[in-house]
């Protein structure tokens, strides 16, 4: 009676947790293009040295904040496991890196860029940590080990070239649309996958 309670209750978590996964990622990939889109249409002239307008410092401070929120969702949507704790410390990155861009938008572009590129330097070897573990449990993971390992790339990148003149915030911009980009893949991946397991 115990065994196969257990047995049904493993099985449940293994089919429902990817396509969770599926839904929270096209969540994010909507969220990241109207964000985009919103700073290519305001915000993207706006260079290292310039002041942040009321619009660039809102889009500048929401995403850090939505990150965490969506790591706060698939946290729950994975369950427990190996990655809990290396989620609890991605959630504490990105609401440190709000309340370190509220403090940064009262400056120059610059320094939010700095703020900006340090956290998606560490948030991407987070993300990198937990498509490595999470790959045999869920499967279908390669598109966010590549995303994560992109975002450390991009962040270090960012942040070295934050007090650039040239330095723009068209440059997160460019960030998140190939975050957006693999989450998709990452979508269809698990797609796939589901569907292999089905036959």
């Amino acid at each position: 009676m115990t065994q196969t309670t257990v047995t049904s209750t493993t099985s449940t978590t293994a089919t429902t947790t990817p396509s969770g996964l599926r839904s929270l990622y096209l969540i994010r990939v909507v969220f990241s293009l109207i964000w985009v889109a919103l700073v290519f249409t305001t915000s993207a002239s706006l260079v290292s040295t310039d002041r942040t307008t009321v619009i660039a410092a809102v889009l500048l401070i929401v995403y850090p904040l939505w990150d965490a929120i969506a790591t706060l969702l698939e946290r729950r949507l994975a369950g427990t496991g190996s990655t809990k704790r290396v989620s609890t410390i991605n959630m504490g990155l990105g609401l440190a890196t709000t309340a370190g861009m509220i403090i940064a938008v009262f400056s120059t572009i610059g320094t939010a860029l700095l703020v900006f590129g340090v956290w998606a330097f560490l948030s991407g070897a987070i993300q990198l940590v937990v498509a490595i573990r999470r790959r045999r449990t869920v499967g279908a993971q390669w598109p966010m080990a590549i995303s994560g390992g992109q975002s450390v790339l991009a962040g270090a990148t960012v942040a070295a070239t934050s007090a650039s003149a040239t330095s723009s915030l068209s440059t997160v911009a460019g960030y998140s649309a190939f975050g957006a980009f693999w989450f998709l893949v990452s979508v269809i991946a698990l797609s796939i996958r589901s569907r292999r397991e089905k036959r």
